[in-house]
């Protein structure tokens, strides 16, 4: 069933015909300004969009749609031997894309760092037969209920061998990334969606509560992150966007980040320019 109704400017698909967006509503998000859209799969494919793949490093494939939707972010395609994990979601899907998919080897989980990105999950998780992990502090915010959605809580969850997610809990309470211990021949990759945003200086990443709106994300909560991400060694941080890449000393890069981010944000002095 391909024409439940999908928000424009999030791109998120709800279960019913509605007159709002709750997601676009919240103040981190935004209502298009010639008023709330909709469309569908359906409408999607016939104004001809396309589905996009190409390799983003090792093991990881990029998974985007040409011309872009709503937000514009690409998902990722984590190939390993125990299953592939799609980190993140787009909203276009069609049958070309599912063929390419499953001759990578299929989807055995999916995981979504944000409410801003769950697209179209249901009908990726039902295609793909496959569960839909979001943290259970964001549970308010799915706009299509299934039981292919898997609700965990807690700071962390091993989803599969050497993959966790973590409620790093920036942006949205239950804001979380995903690290993988194996990723970069064994020095680990952290994927982040702009839970932690790789900016556009890629040696960094930003923390915010609202990207569009510019509202910064309280310091405490990114201490919170910055605390439950030491243990974990990782070389590189995959943005929510293509080539959005900390491409070497990933961990470092975040604590730099952080410690630059609370420096501003708490510092009541004049600062020289």
């Amino acid at each position: 069933m391909n024409d439940q109704p999908i928000c424009v400017t999030c791109g998120v698909q709800y279960a019913d015909p509605r007159g709002d967006c709750p997601i676009c509503d919240d103040e981190r998000q935004y209502v298009g300004w010639e008023g709330q859209r909709w469309t569908s799969l359906n409408e999607l494919r016939k104004a001809g969009h396309r589905s996009a793949l190409a390799e983003e490093g090792a093991g990881v494939m990029g998974v985007g749609t040409d011309p872009a939707t709503a937000i514009g972010q690409r998902a990722l395609l984590v190939r390993t031997p125990d299953g592939n994990v799609l980190w993140d979601m787009v909203t276009y899907l069609d049958d070309d894309l599912i063929q390419q998919i499953e001759e990578l080897g299929g989807i055995s989980a999916i995981a979504i760092s944000h409410p801003h990105y769950y697209g179209t999950m249901v009908e990726w998780a039902h295609t793909f037969d496959a569960p839909v992990y979001i943290h259970a502090a964001d549970r308010r915010w799915v706009a299509r209920p299934d039981e292919s959605v898997v609700f965990w809580d807690g700071d962390t969850r091993e989803i599969a061998e050497g993959l966790t997610l973590i409620n790093a809990g920036v942006h949205f309470e239950g804001g979380q990334v995903m690290h993988w211990r194996h990723g970069e021949d064994g020095k680990g990759a952290l994927f982040s969606g702009d839970i932690l945003q790789v900016v556009q200086d890629r040696r960094w990443v930003g923390f915010m509560y609202s990207y569009p709106n510019l509202i910064p994300e309280r310091p405490k909560t990114v201490r919170r992150a910055l605390s439950l991400l030491e243990p974990y060694d990782f070389d590189r941080v995959y943005g929510a966007w293509w080539k959005r890449i900390v491409f070497t000393d990933g961990a470092e890069a975040v604590r730099r980040s952080a410690e630059r981010y609370l420096d501003f944000a708490l510092d009541d002095g004049a600062r020289e320019v």
